[in-house]
């Protein structure tokens, strides 16, 4: 059994999942990407990640009710979440923030090495 940290990565652009996932890795994380909200929150469910990060915009089930159920949920509440988002209103930073969530990043404010580096803190 490996002790690498397991990273949940639920965004659905496939440039900047692909991005992320390299980074992550050669950071010696094991990455479990999804593409839409469903499957987002499966993966998180079965896996029990070290950190999940976690896109807003997302096909099936956004990443507000993404985030909504897994911290009511007993058995994810207590895994850290990083909102990864182009929205950047302060209604969208506070809703996210009051749901749980660690912290949230705006997409365009940070480059890969910055959320890795935020990722690696949070993961210990």
């Amino acid at each position: 059994m490996s002790n690498q940290k397991t990273i949940v990565l639920i965004e659905d652009e496939p440039h900047l999942q692909e991005e992320l996932t390299a980074a992550f890795v050669e950071a010696g994380f094991a990455v479990k990407n999804a593409y839409d909200g469903e499957t987002g929150l499966e993966l998180v469910r079965s896996l029990k990640p070290a950190v999940v990060l976690l896109d807003l915009i997302l096909p099936k089930k956004d990443g507000f009710e993404v985030l909504k159920e897994l911290k009511a949920a007993a058995e994810t509440h207590a895994i850290p979440v990083v909102v990864l988002s182009n929205l950047e209103m302060a209604k969208d930073v506070e809703r996210v923030i009051g749901l749980g969530a660690t912290s949230y990043l705006v997409k365009p404010n940070y480059d890969v090495s910055h959320i890795v580096e935020k990722i690696r803190g949070l993961a210990g």
